[in-house]
C-alpha cells in the first residue's frame, strides 16, 4: 500500500508539472492560474467493521483552512489541487468491551480534481471529479490501546460549487466535496484486552467550504 501511495503521489506531482508545461491557456480574464483560500467543515460519514469485538467507529467533525490551486486549460476546463490537513478524534463505539477512546489522528489528503466551469456571468458554477491520496500521521492512540496504525488510503472525490465574481480578479467561493476513502486500522490493545484487533474503517467525509479566490 505504501508503494502504491508513493506512486500516486508521483502521479499528482507529474500532473501539476504537465499543466505547467502546457502552452499558454486562459480563463475569462486572461489568467491561467487561480488560487482559493477556504474555511472548510470536514464531517466524516463513518462506518467500521471491527474484528472480534464488533461495534462501529465515531470520528469527529473538524474545521480547518484549505488552500486550492487551479490551472485553466481554457475558460471552462481546469484541474485543481486541494491541500489541507485535519485532526480527528476517534472512538470505537458499541463494542463488546464498551466504548473505546482511540485518541486522535491527523489526515493529509491531497486531492486532484478535473473541473468544468459554466461561464457566462458573475456566477460561475462548476462540477469536478478526481482522486485523493490520504496519509495518516500524528497518531495518539488514547488511554486504552497500546498502539493504533492506519494504512494509507487511495480513493475518489466528487465536487461541486460556484465562484461569484466581485471583479475581474477577485471572487467569493462556495464548495462541496465528497471524498470516498477508507483505511485498514490495526489496534494493539494487548494490555487492556489481551489482543490486537483489526478494523476496516470507511471515513467518506463531506467537506463544505466557504472562501475567497484570486486569478493570477
Amino acid at each position: 500500500m505504501k508503494k502504491i501511495g508513493i506512486s500516486l503521489l508521483v502521479v499528482l506531482l507529474s500532473s501539476m508539472n504537465f499543466v505547467i508545461a502546457q502552452d499558454q491557456a486562459t480563463n475569462d480574464n486572461g489568467s491561467k492560474w487561480q488560487f482559493r483560500l477556504r474555511g472548510i467543515v470536514v464531517t466524516p460519514d463513518e462506518s467500521a467493521d471491527i474484528e472480534a469485538i464488533g461495534g462501529d467507529a465515531s470520528i469527529s467533525t473538524t474545521v480547518v483552512p484549505e488552500l486550492d490551486i487551479s490551472y485553466f486549460f481554457d475558460e471552462n476546463w481546469s484541474v485543481e489541487l486541494i491541500l489541507a490537513t485535519t485532526k480527528h478524534d476517534v472512538e470505537a463505539v458499541g463494542t463488546s468491551a464498551g466504548d473505546i477512546d482511540l485518541g486522535h489522528v491527523w489526515l493529509l489528503p491531497p486531492t486532484l480534481t478535473g473541473q468544468y466551469h459554466f461561464t457566462g456571468g458573475d456566477l460561475v458554477p462548476y462540477l469536478g471529479a478526481g482522486f485523493n491520496l490520504t496519509l495518516f500521521y500524528g497518531v495518539d492512540e488514547g488511554p486504552v490501546a497500546d498502539d493504533v496504525d492506519y494504512d494509507t488510503s487511495i480513493g475518489y472525490a466528487l465536487q461541486g460549487g460556484f465562484d461569484y465574481m466581485l471583479n475581474d480578479k477577485w471572487f467569493l467561493n462556495v464548495d462541496v466535496k465528497k471524498l470516498f476513502l477508507s483505511t485498514d486500522a490495526t489496534i494493539d490493545a494487548t494490555t487492556a484486552l489481551g489482543a490486537t484487533v483489526g478494523a476496516d474503517v470507511d471515513i467518506n467525509p463531506w467537506i463544505i467550504g466557504f472562501g475567497v479566490g484570486v486569478k493570477l
